[in-house]
Parts: structure tokens; C-alpha cells; sequence
């Protein structure tokens, strides 16, 4: 008999530990004027006080809330946010406007301005403010994720800490001449027209005739996003930010340079600044920092992410 309440006892209380590594995934959606965007939230699942929250944001083009897009599907994001719950923390990831779930919250490309996201973002700290199981909100984006983060932080009293992962140190203008660069190094004339036209377009103005082999890039209706997005300086907009800052930069990264972690922290010098060895733009460890040799890491989702990132985030939260 004393042998068999042993064993309820032992299943009780595994059953009790086991408990609290549930991640409980709910659906959340943020209604706007042009559509919903729909996210998840991620909660460790016993809880009887507050813990803290992590509002993940993607970084550019089709990346959804995990961190993949069409043609690359790494999860890296999604792993991201499976690691904070194991030190229970609270994530909200989301599919960005016109992207995954949120296909129908895209304006008309002509309409949309870099503000759309950072609104959003704003938009997603307001419905985590309200909710009582949280006791702070961290904001973390990932590359472009990383200056819509920073500017909807500014000034706002509801969000506690603010995370910059692989995150620009330049202006957008300035990336787009230094990837144009290297790939036109043979073609001065087709470069000097497409710095001119970066430069009218950071200027604010926009550009009528732009001939066809140019369009996909400089395209009457995508200019005046790029007008509002060229505008933001990310040394600028996080020198704003008064709240504890962490700036996390993998020394594999082939896409933005280690340096870009140096200006940001030069920018704020209240920023903690952490530099991981073998992480790459995608979170995840390589031994080699050249693309072609890290493009596996972009594509399969079975290699998991660089175990540091995680503890940095988690320890910035929990204030250890």
C-alpha cells in the first residue's frame, strides 16, 4: 500500500514539473483599418503571478512570425520564442502585414509607408499592456524588425526593455548603395543612375520616367515607401530610447556587419552590447562566414538556434 501512494506521489509531482513546461499557443489578432494581423502568444502555461513578454518582430520582405518565407524555412524565430518559454517568459510573434495570415491587412503598395509597421507594432504593445498575466513588455526585432522596434519604443511608457537582434546601423539608403555597389562594380553608368535616384528618393522626391530595366526597384509606386523608410537613421532613433537597451550581433552574420552593433551602441551608450562568435543573420551557428556555406542554415529548420541568444534575452528580461 505505502508502496503504491509512493508511486501516486512520483506521478503527482511529475505530472505537476511537467506542467510547467507547457507552452499554452493562443490565437491574437490586431484589427486594423485595412485588415487583420493575425500573431500567437506563447505562455508558459502555470503561472499564478505576472511574468514578462517578449514582442518579437520579423525582419524584412515575406517573413512571417516564425521566420521563414517562401522559398527559406529555418524557424528560426519560432525557435526563438520556444526558448524564452523555458525560462518562463511570454512571447508574441505575428505575421506582418500581408504576410502568412495577414495577407489581407496589405494596402495598396502606393499607400503603404514604413509608419504602417511601426503603428502595428504600437498596436500590438497596446493589447499587451491591457492584459493582466504580463508584468512587462520587451520588444525584440530581428534585422529591419530591429528599427520598426526602436522607433515604436520611443516614448512610450508601456514598453520596459527593448532588444535589437542583427540589427541595421545604417540607414536603408545606405544599405541599398553598399549591396548595389559590389553587384555593379562593372556597370558605372547603370550604378551612378541608381545612386541618383536613392539620393532624389532620401531627398523626398519621386521619380517620374524611371526606365524599365529599373523598375522593379525604383517603381512610381513603391517610392513613396521608400521615401518614409529612408528617413530613419537607426543610430538616431535608438539614441531616443531611454529604457534598458540590449544589442545582440552574431560575428557570422553575412549580411549585417558586426559593425553595425558598434555604431548602434556608440549611438546609446547605455546599451549593452553582446557579440556571439558562430551566429549568423538566421540565429543559428556556423563555422565559415560566407553565404554559400551557411545557405543550409537558411533553409532547414532542424538546425536550431545559437543556445546563447536565448540565455542573453532571457537574462536582459529577468534582469540577471
Amino acid at each position: 500500500m505505502k508502496k503504491i501512494a509512493s508511486i501516486i506521489i512520483c506521478l503527482f509531482l511529475s505530472a505537476s514539473i511537467f506542467a510547467q513546461f507547457i507552452i499554452s499557443e493562443e490565437p491574437v489578432v490586431l484589427k486594423t483599418s485595412s485588415g487583420d494581423i493575425h500573431g500567437t502568444l506563447k505562455i508558459p502555461f502555470s503561472n499564478s503571478k505576472p511574468i514578462p513578454i517578449v514582442l518579437i518582430i520579423a525582419g524584412s520582405g515575406p517573413t512571417d512570425r516564425d521566420g521563414n518565407n517562401p522559398q527559406m524555412k529555418n524557424n528560426s524565430l519560432k525557435m526563438l520564442s520556444d526558448g524564452l518559454f523555458y525560462y518562463n517568459i511570454a512571447s508574441l510573434s505575428f505575421d506582418k502585414r500581408g504576410i502568412g495570415e495577414s495577407q489581407d491587412a496589405m494596402k495598396k503598395e502606393s499607400d503603404l509607408r514604413f509608419e504602417d509597421y511601426i503603428d502595428d507594432v504600437r498596436g500590438w504593445i497596446d493589447i499587451l499592456s491591457k492584459d493582466g498575466r504580463f508584468s512587462e513588455i520587451i520588444i525584440a526585432g530581428h534585422s529591419e524588425g530591429s528599427l520598426i522596434g526602436m522607433v515604436a519604443a520611443q516614448d512610450n511608457p508601456k514598453v520596459n526593455k527593448y532588444v535589437s537582434i542583427a540589427g541595421s546601423g545604417i540607414k536603408a539608403a545606405d544599405i541599398l548603395k553598399e549591396q548595389l555597389e559590389d553587384r555593379l562594380k562593372d556597370q558605372p553608368a547603370i550604378k551612378e543612375t541608381m545612386f541618383s535616384y536613392i539620393d532624389r528618393i532620401e531627398k523626398g522626391e519621386t521619380i517620374d520616367n524611371v526606365p524599365a530595366a529599373l523598375n522593379s526597384l525604383f517603381r512610381p509606386s513603391v517610392q513613396p515607401y521608400m521615401i518614409s523608410w529612408f528617413k530613419y537613421n537607426p543610430q538616431t532613433e535608438i539614441s531616443k530610447l531611454t529604457i534598458p537597451i540590449l544589442i545582440i550581433q552574431g560575428a557570422m552574420d553575412v549580411q549585417v556587419p558586426v559593425e553595425h552593433a558598434e555604431l548602434l551602441t556608440k549611438a546609446n551608450p547605455k546599451a549593452k552590447e553582446v557579440i556571439i562568435e558562430k551566429m549568423n543573420h538566421v540565429l543559428k551557428d556556423c563555422e565559415q562566414k560566407d553565404l554559400q556555406s551557411q545557405l543550409y542554415t537558411y533553409t532547414d529548420s532542424t538546425v536550431l538556434i545559437n543556445n546563447q541568444l536565448v540565455k542573453y534575452i532571457s537574462d536582459f528580461t529577468l534582469d540577471k
